[in-house]
């Protein structure tokens, strides 16, 4: 007499096709709503200034209510901040994307010149003035500069991979920022009229000379 095996247990019905998972489809929802008000907040502090824009001026512009604004933001001086994080980030990004043979210094200068190629220079010097102008986002900016320096440190010596290379990198980061810092700084005074990209290039040009 032939048994038959019984019947295995059936597959789990798979999510409908092109359904994304709802908090992965939440979280990028959210990215899109922080930088419609980030876009809305930026365009109004350059249009109209920083005191003179206020947060029920940031929520109309991005068409969204003032609730929503402090969902995402704790105050004006955040979406500055949340700013200059974000181009921290993609400046470590690039560090990281650089071939492997270059010098950490090199790296560093050739991801900074890219990155500030994507910045359109009337408004670089904008918020150059922006932030010279206002006590509160000045602070903030020198700030900007000490977790710029650690953030820059940790792609460096995650790029090298040795341990031994990490006080190197701690350097090469502090001469990277300070490099910013007083090239932006020198830009500004000169007008802003040389290409960002080729300002970099000059600065760090003179720290070589004078490591030499």
């Amino acid at each position: 007499m032939k048994i038959s095996k019984p019947a295995g247990k059936a597959a789990k019905p798979l999510a409908p096709e092109g359904k994304s998972p709802a908090p992965g489809l939440r979280a990028r929802k959210q990215q899109q709503t922080r930088e419609r008000l980030k876009r809305a907040a930026m365009a109004l502090f350059l249009e109209r200034g920083f005191e003179a824009t206020t947060i029920d001026d940031i929520a109309a512009q991005a068409d969204m209510s003032r609730r929503s604004f402090f969902h995402y933001f704790a105050s004006k001086e955040d979406v500055v901040a949340a700013w200059q994080e974000d181009a921290a980030s993609a400046l470590v990004a690039e560090i990281l994307a650089r071939p492997a043979d270059e010098s950490m210094l090199t790296a560093a200068e050739n991801a900074i010149a890219t990155a500030v190629k994507r910045i359109d220079p009337a408004e670089a010097a904008a918020m150059s003035r922006l932030k010279r102008d206002n006590p509160a986002l000045h602070a903030r900016d020198q700030l900007k500069y000490e977790k710029l320096e650690q953030a820059l440190a940790e792609g460096l010596a995650q790029r090298s991979g040795r341990k031994s290379d990490r006080l190197k990198a701690q350097l090469v980061a502090m001469i990277a920022t300070g490099a910013m810092r007083v090239g932006g700084e020198s830009w500004m005074s000169e007008g802003a009229r040389e290409k960002p990209e080729a300002f970099v290039k000059r600065t760090f040009d003179a720290i070589r000379a004078i490591l030499k």
